[in-house]
């Protein structure tokens, strides 16, 4: 992954970890333990399936360009979809408690599409690679 991708990355996860930090802490106050753990578990979540189709997203830039923009808008529909599948999933667990779960993944998602529109606004992707040029003496 190259550096800029690697940075948007970055700058993308961490406020989503912060918000999912707390998340934790708060969850973890009003329903205890389980609530701590769901809360846990969709920052997880949110972090590894937007990470994944940045990762994918970015790959998609480079191969084939003409697409990024629909594979864009598609790839969001299809992390959207898998999250509030994941909600459909565990809405009936006993392993944590799933309204914990259910908002942190909601505010870990929207945490890290703001964080990650921010980055990408503020960094400097040129719009054309520019050729090496050779100096002839």
């Amino acid at each position: 992954m190259p550096s800029n991708d690697v940075r948007i990355l970055a700058q993308a996860a961490v406020p989503t970890a912060a918000v999912g930090a707390v998340a934790a802490v708060v969850s973890g106050v009003v329903a205890g333990g389980r609530g701590a753990i769901g809360a846990g578990v969709a920052t997880l979540i949110v972090i590894l399936f937007m990470g994944l189709g940045l990762y994918v997203l970015q790959r998609t830039a480079k191969s084939l360009p003409h697409l990024f923009q629909a594979m864009g808008l598609m790839l969001y529909a299809a992390q959207i979809l898998l999250l509030f599948i994941f909600m459909a999933a565990f809405k009936n667990t006993t392993l944590f408690h799933p309204k914990a779960f259910a908002f942190t993944l909601v505010a870990g998602t929207l945490a890290w599409i703001a964080a990650q529109t921010r980055a990408h606004m503020k960094s400097k992707i040129l719009y054309v690679e520019p050729e090496k040029s050779e100096h002839s003496s």
